[in-house]
């Protein structure tokens, strides 16, 4: 089994560059460096390993990485933690070429439906999956922007929509940092989920389509997050400004449940009270 050598050497490349040698107490050298960032031997010396084995990690050509060797060039790289969850990931053997490549869109429980329809009146709520895919949501999750039952399946992605549809553009005062956490998000799932052909499927179109989504991609972000503050345009309730918590469902992996709720007393909370009494006379 191989390894995904773009994936590879694209992410430990861009990670070199983005260290300063000065910064880390290494010298200029006789030669004058060529380009930023640090040497093949600088990472290797750093992660305790040799120049030779750690060339053949970046061209994809290593059979095997051990955890040990992992979390040492995580270390060498001054790696995030998604980074180096993310370097783990890419340096899994893959599946053969040519082995089939089962991947159905996972369902929702009834029960997990069940729960967001009971947080219905004052949390919108959304269950994604693999490569970002929006599979379940509550009435008052599509008030806030799109209505999801709208779109066809396939089309019901994150990134899709962030980078495709014009409307999420409207929706979202601060677009470019939605964009950036998507593209982050985005890669995270192609290392967790390496042999998908949804993730590979959804990657290529909008490296086909978006220059915008393709400039990010290039840039190596690798970032998960869990929890933060996002900020909603709605034509008719002003902005709001909600934070998310997304909470990993152990029975049902690949996918998790996101919830966004207002600060009490807020306006945002004021509005999502009149957000939800329409969506119940709808």
């Amino acid at each position: 089994m191989g390894h995904s050598e773009p994936e590879i050497k694209g992410f430990l490349k861009a990670r070199r560059a983005a260290l300063d040698p000065a910064e880390l107490g290494l010298p200029e050298g006789v030669v004058r460096r060529r380009v930023r960032g640090l040497r093949r031997e600088e990472v290797a010396q750093r992660a305790g390993i040799s120049v030779d084995y750690y060339t053949r990690i970046e061209q994809g050509r290593a059979p095997a990485v051990s955890d040990s060797v992992v979390d040492g060039l995580a270390r060498a790289l001054r790696l995030t933690p998604s980074e180096h969850t993310y370097l783990r990931n890419i340096t899994l053997p893959r599946r053969r070429a040519g082995e089939p490549d089962s991947d159905p869109r996972p369902r929702v429980r009834p029960e997990i439906q069940q729960l967001l329809n009971a947080m219905d009146g004052t949390v919108p709520a959304y269950v994604y999956g693999p490569a970002m895919d929006i599979l379940a949501w509550n009435t008052l999750g599509t008030r806030l922007g799109i209505d999801y039952a709208a779109i066809p399946e396939e089309r019901r992605n994150s990134p899709l929509l962030v980078f495709l549809d014009p409307r999420v553009r409207e929706i979202h005062p601060n677009w470019a940092e939605v964009a950036d956490d998507t593209v982050a998000g985005l890669r995270a799932e192609t290392g967790r989920h390496p042999g998908s052909s949804r993730v590979c499927r959804v990657t290529h179109e909008l490296l086909e389509r978006s220059e915008e989504f393709r400039r990010r991609w290039e840039a190596q972000a690798v970032q998960e997050r869990t929890r933060g503050v996002k900020r909603f345009r709605h034509p008719e309730a002003g902005e709001l400004v909600l934070r998310f918590e997304a909470f990993v469902l152990p029975a049902d992996p690949g996918q998790m449940l996101c919830t966004y709720t207002a600060d009490a007393g807020s306006a945002t909370a004021e509005a999502l009270k009149v957000l939800a009494g329409a969506a119940s006379v709808a």
